[in-house]
């Protein structure tokens, strides 16, 4: 499964049950969100544990941030999925909003490089 245009690049890697995003993420509310949100539901409906590896994603929008929330809540419901978020202490986004995730699912494992 992949996602690519020319702002940004989401796809899942199966042998490291991961998913990577890159780029710059600015759609226009979640409406235009919805085709990342099914790529990171269908995944996560395969396996017991994902990665979600956000350190090249350069910039997500307010709306994006939005789709990240709904997605953790989505699968802290199931209570059954082993979620871990990749992020680069170096982008700003990702070290203020990315703990916020860590509220709504306080087993979420973040790891910073």
């Amino acid at each position: 499964m992949e996602i690519k245009t020319d702002d940004y690049r989401i796809w899942h890697d199966p042998d490291s049950a991961t998913v990577y995003m890159q780029g710059l993420l600015r759609l226009d509310g979640m409406e235009k969100y919805q085709s990342i949100m099914d790529v990171l539901l269908s995944v996560v409906d395969q396996l017991p544990s994902l990665t979600i590896d956000l350190r090249e994603l350069e910039f997500l929008n307010s709306s994006g941030i939005s789709m990240l929330s709904m997605f953790v809540v989505k699968v802290r419901d199931r209570g059954d999925v082993n979620l871990i978020f990749k992020g680069s202490d170096k982008v700003l986004w990702q070290t203020k909003s990315l703990k916020n995730l860590q509220r709504l699912m306080p087993s979420l494992v973040l790891q910073y490089e």
